[in-house]
């Protein structure tokens, strides 16, 4: 009899989980406190935060991971739409609308790609209409 066994396939969750740990261990190396951890909006076409952390200074960081495994269609940081900073955005004030002061805020990526890690700070911006 002829057993082959198949090593468990990692899904793209999986995979995505492990960049946002990754993530979160280098922001809190470097001071950062975790506040919450894949915040979403409620209902239909809200928005969702990877990770949403604090600075030493006050200045709250909300993150959006991605990780990607080669340059195809701009990589990690080209597939971050201008829909999608819409979306993590609207999630932001949403997040923020408990807050009785607004802090100073910052919309950071993390990128996790072949193996190496980059930290964006103020990699998008809120802009008026």
């Amino acid at each position: 009899m002829n057993t082959f066994q198949h090593a468990p396939q990692v899904t793209t969750k999986q995979l995505g989980d492990d960049a946002e740990d990754q993530a979160l261990a280098h922001l809190q190396d470097r001071g950062l406190q975790l506040l919450v951890r894949n915040y979403r909006t409620p209902g239909r076409g809200g928005g969702e935060i990877d990770l949403i952390v604090r600075e030493p200074s006050g200045t709250v960081v909300f993150v959006e991971v991605r990780r990607r495994a080669n340059q195809r269609h701009g990589g990690a940081l080209g597939s971050i739409s201008q829909g999608k900073q819409q979306r993590i955005i609207f999630a932001a004030q949403h997040y923020l609308r408990s807050w009785r002061h607004w802090p100073p805020c910052r919309f950071d990526v993390v990128v996790v790609e072949r193996g190496q890690l980059q930290w964006l700070q103020g990699a998008f911006q809120v802009h008026a209409r």
